[in-house]
């Protein structure tokens, strides 16, 4: 994933730019940049790898050097970037977020000729935002560029490009990921989360439609390219991505969580199948608001049977060596024995995607006292890798805890009967809670529903990407 800030203003804008991009640094891990643009100095940008240490520490020494009245920043959990591009349509900083299944394509198609090269990185790919400029300098202006790049790319690819005094905002060809403009007395900003620019300031003014192509100046905003009619966007946003006070397409993380966890409940009721237990308790921590939510509604107990350990250590997954991501993750966890011991307890977590953590977690809550542990996960099983986001490290969907229950249980006849394996009322889906429950060691397992899931968000459901759980584009 990742995420991004921009600001365009009378005054400097640096620190909104800096406070702005780092309010992102939940969306990746491994670089940060900003690029800022002054009449009297010109461009000046700086990118720090971030993997293990936090945006502002890296960049808080570098404040002093900047300075302009426009200025872009990103979280990014890939490529370093901005870019500073030099071209025919000037010169123009970028940065996207996104992911192009097609680059290799893209490279020989276009630019397999005598002449063309690309810095590439340490894996020997080329970095997705050099290509996406590489793209756009295709055509004769930044707008019509932007529009072919989009249309060539296999994927999605959201991008801000700072060119001058002005910055401009293209949202994915099928808005996958939200973005956002913000108006204060002296400027503008545009934002991946709206939380962000709030706290600085700025009002809610604007959200950009799929496709649309929006120029932002001190003065305000225009449309470039109008909004298409057709929209995919993530609904990983609203289950785990999103920050608890982030609101897209009017509807807030933690509202619909908490609603999700109401409706897990409700469903769960209405078939009979809540379990008896001491407490609920959500896998901190994005899972705590879908459990309040499920609390509430069953009118069970909510509780915390263990706390994470962050002040060193924000997210578990930061080090880039997956048996130290798990070692952090369970030097984090500190239990709280009054609330396990000899006690039935049911977790709620945002999703289940390896499950390599949860039976960690499993396994903890026994060895501390726990008399039974239930699980729910807040989505359907993920039944296929985003090839949108990257929201999953997974290279394979066999990698995918639900995929390969189903590989063990048939082989490859198995993975014809994915939508089946999804449906708890089916055989086979009961057959895989229960190889799950066996394998990870939990006393029953249950999934939220794709229209459940679906009611909660509260969106148009054609308007939301739900590739993940069926496939379907």
């Amino acid at each position: 994933m990742g995420g991004f800030f921009g600001a365009v203003s009378q005054k400097d804008v640096v620190l909104d730019v800096f406070f702005g991009t780092d309010y992102h640094s939940h969306l990746g891990t491994r670089r940060g940049g900003m690029a800022f643009y002054s009449a009297s100095g010109g461009f000046q940008r700086q990118i720090h790898n971030i993997e293990g240490t936090p945006f502002r520490t890296k960049f808080e020494k570098d404040l002093p050097d900047f300075s302009g009245h426009a200025g872009i920043g990103c979280i990014s959990d890939t490529d370093p970037q901005p870019l500073l591009i030099r071209s025919h349509l000037g010169i123009y900083a970028i940065s996207t977020v996104g992911r192009i299944n097609n680059a290799e394509e893209l490279v020989s198609r276009h630019f397999d000729r005598p002449g063309h090269q690309f810095m590439a990185m340490g894996s020997g790919k080329v970095n997705d935002s050099e290509l996406v400029a590489a793209l756009i300098n295709q055509k004769g202006s930044l707008i019509e560029g932007i529009r072919y790049a989009q249309d060539v790319i296999d994927g999605s690819i959201t991008i801000l490009i700072l060119s001058g005094d002005s910055i401009i905002a293209a949202r994915d060809r099928l808005g996958r990921l939200p973005v956002l403009v913000g108006r204060s007395a002296d400027g503008c900003c545009v934002s991946f989360e709206s939380f962000a620019y709030h706290k600085l300031g700025y009002e809610d003014a604007y959200e950009l439609g799929p496709r649309e192509i929006v120029k932002l100046t001190a003065e305000g905003w225009e449309t470039l390219s109008p909004a298409g009619d057709e929209m995919k966007i993530c609904a990983f946003l609203w289950t785990y991505f999103g920050y608890p006070n982030s609101r897209y397409e009017g509807v807030n993380v933690e509202v619909m969580r908490c609603h999700n966890g109401e409706v897990m409940a409700r469903d769960e009721a209405a078939r009979g199948t809540l379990p008896d237990v001491d407490y609920v308790a959500g896998v901190p921590d994005s899972g705590v608001p879908h459990a309040i939510g499920y609390a509430n509604q069953s009118h069970m107990t909510f509780a915390r049977p263990f706390v994470k350990y962050t002040p060193t250590w924000p997210r578990s997954f930061m080090p880039a060596n997956q048996s130290i991501r798990n070692q952090v993750a369970k030097m984090k966890q500190i239990p709280v024995p009054e609330l396990i011991e000899g006690k039935k307890l049911l977790f709620v977590d945002d999703s289940i995607v390896r499950g390599t953590q949860l039976r960690e977690t499993v396994e903890f809550l026994y060895e501390s006292g726990a008399k039974e542990v239930h699980m729910r996960s807040a989505c359907p099983p993920i039944m296929y890798g985003c090839k949108y986001l990257n929201f999953s490290r997974s290279n394979s969907d066999m990698e995918l805890l639900a995929r390969s229950t189903i590989q063990k249980l048939e082989g490859d006849e198995g993975q014809e009967y994915l939508e089946e394996y999804a449906d708890p009322s089916t055989q086979r889906g009961q057959c895989m809670l229960k190889t799950i429950c066996e394998t990870l060691g939990f006393d029953s397992l249950g999934y939220q529903s794709l229209d459940g899931l679906l009611e909660a968000i509260g969106v148009d459901r054609e308007k939301v990407c739900t590739y993940c759980w069926n496939g379907k584009e």
